[in-house]
């Protein structure tokens, strides 16, 4: 990568802070809008604590619910009750608390399979965006949360599955996952994620060392060719810094 082409990198200290990094980040990209927000969540272990926050008096208070609109990047093509499902997390831990149920938008996984899953779910973002061809000068996403697989995945864009080279469709089935849970998933393309305002990763913890290390050697994997039209931050806590660069920073 060019040094231009690099995103913003932010080491915080520990998962708790890169929490709340990752919570005032999503709150001042609200406030920067005083029209319709869509946010496009993510699902795995990483924002638990940033939706946890997300739920709390001191950000949600500060939420305009009515104006926020939530997504989500991929979800396991699962019912929507199954402990897997990316989206009946993110309500059970915030969303369901406090936003207006017609303002949660969440990837149907009651159809027939993954591909027809993706083509409803391209046409609700399709309505919502008020056209089916993605304008750069016109986001569909405020912001784009995301976070790295061991692979080197992101949403559910796994390496060398032919979903990382779509650049037509918004929303592509994925018949099989590269890592566990192995179930079949529905994910935005790169474009679709690319349509933003600002694409947040979360990597946090000793265990995204090696993956990080790689992402940092410019290794060609999805999570390195996902990037925002607009602002591209990696947000990384320092047990996930490999050895190398800890002691610099």
């Amino acid at each position: 990568m060019e040094a231009a082409d690099k995103p913003k990198l932010i080491v915080v200290a520990d998962a708790e802070a890169l929490a709340q990094t990752a919570a005032e980040r999503v709150m001042a990209r609200i406030a920067a809008n005083p029209g319709r927000i869509a946010i496009c969540l993510t699902g795995g272990s990483s924002p638990k604590q940033l939706y946890q926050l997300l739920g709390s008096d001191a950000y949600g208070d500060k939420i305009p619910w009515e104006r926020v609109h939530w997504f989500i990047g991929d979800e396991r093509f699962v019912p929507e009750s199954d402990p897997l499902n990316n989206m009946a997390i993110a309500r059970a831990t915030f969303l369901d608390r406090s936003a207006p149920s017609g303002h949660i938008n969440p990837i149907p996984t009651a159809a027939e399979n993954p591909d027809r899953s993706a083509e409803a779910y391209a046409r609700a973002l399709q309505s919502f965006y008020g056209g089916d061809r993605l304008d750069p000068a016109r986001p569909l996403f405020d912001m784009v949360l995301m976070g790295v697989g061991p692979d080197g995945h992101t949403a559910s864009l796994f390496p060398g599955y032919p979903a990382v080279e779509e650049t037509d469709r918004w929303v592509v089935g994925v018949p099989k996952a590269n890592v566990a849970p192995f179930v079949p998933r529905v994910t935005l393309t790169l474009p679709a994620l690319a349509s933003c305002r600002e694409m947040l990763f979360e990597i946090a913890g000793h265990d995204k060392q090696a993956i990080l290390t790689r992402l940092l050697n410019g290794e060609n994997l999805p999570a390195i060719r996902a990037r925002s039209n607009g602002e591209t931050v990696w947000l990384v806590d320092r047990a996930a810094l490999p050895e190398g660069i800890r002691g610099g920073l």
